[in-house]
């Protein structure tokens, strides 16, 4: 068995359910200390985080990720448990394989092996357990604590499944911004025999939200995708057929490119809102700002490294949810993400292919090696 696929299925089967680590993070102190690293546990909260580094001076190149996972959900959905680790055709199965127990362990085997050889600069690795969470005391507090200590972070690469149909097609060289919206539209609750009596809610919130979601959102640009609102969560009624709602609550979302910004979305829907007779405030929750790394130094070693494993030229990608990346970019910390396929993260059955975990470690020590050098 690989020293990848051992580590891997050692962390799938710790039921590191977010904000809970198990014992993900002690098992990788643990080694990196015997290899020689300085390993610092920074708890915030109920969260745990572990910063840990070989070397010094610069360049500082920071491997990222977290040891964290979303709820398995039906255990009748799963054909294996879900954190007990099980081979078959050729995948490991568990919940975190992909997403990314594989990345956290070709990263700390990279690690291992890079610091038995002589090199410039800072190794550093950033560990979280808060990234399917809120992402407030994990990896956001651990860089700003860095911040504060005059510790530096000159390149990032988070492990994040980026793979799309085979190993090494794609990398993450920025990410859309992410927005809630929440909006209470209020009326007059009465007998739907009587509308004279009542002011239906959802009859006034439905044109505008007609006009939200047939908005023109633009094109994006070279880098982004066009800006995209969905709906996501519709309330209204008190589930009685004679009953004329009298508030009708509707969330949505927006995932937007570096051609709009916060400030300019929100008077927008503004605008569609009160166009349409809605006055009503929106409250607003804003998770992400876009980001797109513009440094070629780092996403070329990428590049290479995947081609000179693979064969594969990856395509640079903006696309899918947020990740932990956005807080290192937050600091203009050049970042980039690559990792395993993702087809099945977040999912039953979730799957990582074994054949991949190896070439994963390899990828990840070659790229040490180039931005080191």
């Amino acid at each position: 068995m690989s020293e990848v696929l051992a580590l891997t299925k050692q962390l799938v089967a710790e039921a590191s359910v977010t904000p809970n680590d198990g014992a993900c993070q002690s098992i990788i102190a643990g080694r990196l200390a015997a290899a020689g690293f300085t390993v610092e546990s920074m708890p915030f909260g109920e969260v745990k985080n572990l910063w840990a580094t070989h070397g010094e001076g610069s360049p500082v190149v920071c491997f990222a990720g977290h040891t964290d996972v979303v709820p398995a959900g039906p255990l009748e959905d799963w054909i294996s448990a879900p954190f007990t680790p099980t081979e078959r055709d050729g995948f490991l199965y568990g919940r975190g394989a992909a997403d990314m127990k594989a990345s956290v362990a070709a990263m700390t085997i990279a690690l291992e092996r890079v610091a038995t050889q002589t090199h410039k600069g800072t190794l550093a690795i950033l560990l979280t357990s808060d990234e399917e969470g809120p992402g407030t005391d994990g990896t956001k507090r651990v860089l700003n604590a860095l911040v504060e200590r005059g510790e530096k972070i000159d390149f990032a690469i988070v492990g994040e499944p980026t793979s799309d149909r085979e190993f090494g097609d794609t990398i993450k060289s920025g990410r859309r911004g992410s927005m809630n919206g929440r909006l209470v539209v209020k009326g007059v609750q009465g007998h739907t025999a009587y509308p004279n009596l009542a002011l239906n809610a959802v009859h006034r919130l439905v044109p505008a939200l007609n006009a939200l979601v047939g908005a023109d959102w633009g094109h994006g640009n070279e880098s982004f995708p066009p800006t995209t609102l969905q709906v996501s969560n519709f309330n209204a009624g008190t589930g009685a057929g004679n009953v004329i709602p009298g508030v009708a609550e509707v969330h949505f979302n927006i995932r937007f490119g570096t051609d709009w910004t916060v400030s300019a979305l929100q008077a927008r829907v503004f605008e569609l809102l009160s166009g349409n007779g809605i006055e009503d405030p929106v409250v607003w929750q804003v998770s992400a700002e876009p980001f797109h790394t513009s440094d070629t130094g780092l996403i070329e070693a990428i590049t290479e490294s995947i081609k000179a494993e693979t064969g594969v030229d990856p395509e640079p990608s903006t696309g899918g949810g947020t990740s932990d990346a956005r807080f290192f970019a937050a600091h203009g910390i050049p970042v980039a993400e690559f990792g395993p396929i993702n087809k099945t993260i977040h999912a039953a059955n979730e799957t990582v292919e074994i054949a991949c975990l190896e070439p994963l470690a390899r990828i990840y020590a070659d790229i040490a090696y180039r931005l080191l050098s």
